[in-house]
């Protein structure tokens, strides 16, 4: 056949989603997308049910009320905010707009799978930098770095490991970088860690740093794919010339300017995701499964191995718990556990110990 894609497309491995459900099983909790188990607020909700009504209409192209909102809850300035279907749009705009053939987009080695499909699709060569013991390393990623890299990546908090990299690393990473290269950092679930600005401040005083965030996750929006990034104003203009007129929906943009004004239910998420997690991190840990201090909400449990990692996931599934197999991050002895309910949380504590002999 004489018609084939632009190399590098078919390099791409088709992402694969978190399993959500179980075969003869209709109740199963779904733990394995790292989504909130409580859902949108009840504001975002309302305001959901309203914009129905408006379905025959185009959407705003400027997005401008949900920018405002941003703003104003995160004290940035709305010119230099965009928004996309989730962030993973924001993150081919950055690849398609700075990197190409002949350049290099560098990420961890347990960096979320988008970075790599991006950089496919743009043409460019994905680079992985080593981290070390599950943790991004600065000096690592500097030492991946050549002349042809354009673009650096990691998430903040990590996943699926959840580990996270202090504030005074980021900015060391960000001065030692080449001129020619664009830090990018990750907030999907910066929203859990309680102070933290998710780059914010880097980006205030620096040309070379831009942060991505999400509605799916704390604010339970994942079904309407909406994102946001905040960054330097050359940067933010150049991504909204790659950006469709009309790629966030009505219903979208007025939902998420909702959720994003309710930070009331932020934080009561962010509570009581903090207090599940250490319990079932506990709970875990007591029974012989290990994870590290975790900043998002979902923990890397760690098995002796890779055949009684699949093995526990097996049983999880017989008890109707679906969690996240993560060999394709490089843990073929881990399972990534999404923190849900309590009821849900006190399911998985349960079975995992029946499993280990200690139920």
């Amino acid at each position: 056949m004489g018609i084939t894609p632009q190399p590098g497309i078919m390099e791409i491995a088709l992402y694969q989603g978190g399993a959500s459900k179980i075969e003869g099983v209709s109740d199963a909790v779904k733990l394995s997308s790292n989504e909130n188990p409580y859902g949108a607020s009840r504001r975002a909700l309302d305001v959901f049910r309203q914009a129905t009504g408006n379905l025959h209409l185009y959407p705003s192209t400027d997005h401008a009320d949900l920018r405002a909102a941003i703003g104003e809850v995160h004290d940035m300035d709305p010119d230099r905010i965009i928004c996309g279907v989730g962030s993973d749009e924001i993150i081919s705009f950055l690849c398609y707009a700075y990197a190409g053939p002949g350049t290099e987009v560098l990420y961890t080695e347990h960096g979320f799978g988008m970075y790599k499909i991006s950089a496919l699709a743009a043409g460019a060569t994905p680079v992985v930098a080593a981290e070390r013991d599950r943790v991004v390393n600065v000096d690592l990623i500097l030492e991946a770095v050549t002349e042809d890299t354009r673009l650096v990546f990691f998430a903040n908090p990590a996943n699926p490991t959840g580990t996270m990299l202090g504030e005074a690393e980021i900015a060391r990473l960000a001065d030692a970088l080449p001129e020619q290269v664009l830090l990018v950092l990750d907030g999907a679930y910066a929203e859990y860690v309680e102070g933290y600005d998710a780059g914010r401040a880097l980006i205030d005083v620096r040309e070379n740093v831009i942060m991505t965030r999400t509605f799916s996750k704390i604010y339970g929006l994942g079904g309407l794919r909406v994102g946001w990034g905040n960054g330097p104003q050359e940067i933010i203009d150049t991504l909204n010339r790659l950006r469709g007129p009309f790629n966030l929906s009505g219903p979208a943009l007025a939902t998420a300017e909702a959720a994003m004004r309710d930070q009331g239910f932020v934080a009561r998420c962010r509570a009581e995701n903090t207090r599940l997690k250490a319990k079932l991190a506990d709970a875990l840990a007591q029974v012989g499964v290990p994870s590290d201090e975790a900043f998002g909400n979902f923990i890397l449990a760690r098995f002796g191995s890779e055949e009684e990692a699949k093995a526990c996931d097996a049983h999880l599934k017989s008890r109707g718990l679906i969690v996240r197999q993560v060999a394709g991050y490089g843990f073929p002895d881990a399972l990534r556990i999404t923190i849900g309910d309590e009821a849900a949380c006190n399911r998985v504590a349960a079975a995992v110990a029946e499993f280990k002999g200690q139920g």
